[in-house]
């Protein structure tokens, strides 16, 4: 077995809920809040996990899986409140008119989302399930868009016994992070249509593209109003998400953001503010720099995942521009070449350098660039705790 710190022990003055709020509100808590698996993009591979429990010699009977196409695990309480972990996540219910169904050919295993999409991974060492077929590909008239069948955002079955949990989790101190219906406007778009399709209709068929965002809003609207009602008074944080970015530039051009996305933003996060005080997170990888103080004006209070070796996304420029103005959620360590590829003391390293950089007036919360893939070695899973548990003190 391998002996884990609990971090910063004896030393601790708040609860997890204060030490996030203190975060959010840009004042220094006692140590940096942590967060692993409170979200769908802040959580780890089930082979990672394995390797992990094995590693720190924690016997699991089962692992369940928090989300299917990424194949996440849902890390154990047990777990989480060893390494001390200051989230939890809330989740709705599956609607009562959808189940998780697989079926497997000679080469992979399928299954269809709520929403029609199907996804597909390779059986016996897939990875991920990718998306292999979308529902909307064919579509040639706004009118068959209004005519397809979306998922029911006021189906009741969502909701049972959310207050309830929501309502476990406050009484025992935790951060709750509460998860969003789906994909974000423009992911969902894309989604649904096909990429290649939707990056033509942005140019060619707005129109189009138009009515489906402006579903994607609607059942949103929808899904975070039933959710308000029962929890705003309890969680601390909205988790919602689009991906504008990739490595080197943005998937499209800061008019055309402006133009279609950005205004559907505005809407969807002024109306969640309207409705409770919790913060928006917005999850948004890559090199997204010039997006970046839109993003501040239509409402985000938190930026995930703070993709720090993107271009133009340098953490020392993130925290010295938009530090007062907007929450660094992630940018913990690089999980491209850091955590799966470096030495224990590389990443040690690397945490500290983060930590030096974000961490200072308040206004970060760790966590890894995006998931923690299935190629990181359960050895430096563990010097990042160590390093947290050294260099996360105020």
């Amino acid at each position: 077995m391998v002996a884990v710190p609990v971090p910063m022990g004896g030393m601790l003055t708040m609860n997890s809920r204060e030490r996030l709020v203190k975060a959010l509100n840009h004042e220094e808590p006692d140590r940096v809040p942590f967060d692993l698996g409170a979200s769908l993009i802040t959580g780890i591979h089930k082979i990672a996990y394995q390797n992990v429990l094995k590693y720190m010699g924690i016997k699991e009977e089962e692992i369940p899986i928090f989300d299917v196409v990424q194949q996440l695990a849902a890390p154990s309480e047990h777990f989480l409140q060893r390494i001390n972990v200051d989230t939890r996540n809330l989740s709705p219910k599956n609607s009562s008119k959808w189940q998780l169904q697989f079926e497997d050919d000679d080469h992979y295993r399928y299954f269809t989302d709520e929403w029609g999409i199907v996804w597909r991974m390779p059986l016996g060492h897939g990875l991920y399930f990718d998306m292999y077929k979308n529902p909307l590909a064919d579509v040639e008239d706004v009118r068959e868009i209004d005519k397809y069948t979306f998922p029911d955002p006021d189906d009741d079955n969502r909701y049972l016994g959310l207050r309830e949990r929501a309502l476990e989790l406050y009484e025992q101190g935790y951060a709750i992070v509460m998860s969003s219906i789906s994909a974000g406007i423009m992911e969902l778009g894309a989604w649904l249509r096909g990429f290649e399709n939707f990056y033509m209709d942005l140019v060619l068929r707005p129109e189009l593209i138009s009515r489906i965002l402006d579903k994607a809003l609607e059942i949103k609207i929808k899904y975070w109003s039933r959710v308000l009602e029962q929890v705003g008074d309890l969680i601390q944080v909205v988790q919602e998400a689009d991906d504008l970015g990739t490595q080197n530039s943005l998937l499209i051009s800061p008019e055309m953001y402006r133009k279609l996305i950005k205004p559907r933003h505005k809407e969807l996060f002024g109306f969640i503010h309207s409705k409770t005080k919790a913060a928006i997170f917005i999850h948004c990888c890559g090199a997204i720099y010039e997006l970046i103080p839109d993003l501040i004006e239509v409402g985000v209070d938190i930026l995930n995942p703070v993709q720090f070796t993107a271009k133009n996304m340098e953490a020392t420029k993130l925290k010295r521009e938009f530090g007062t103005d907007i929450v660094f959620w992630g940018g913990g360590v690089d999980t491209q070449n850091i955590l799966p590829h470096g030495t224990p003391q590389q990443v040690k390293d690397s945490v500290r350098r983060q930590i030096e950089i974000l961490a200072p007036g308040g206004g970060f919360v760790f966590n890894t660039v995006h998931n923690i893939q299935p190629d990181v070695p359960p050895e430096n899973f563990v010097a990042m705790l160590e390093a947290l548990e050294e260099y996360g003190k105020y």
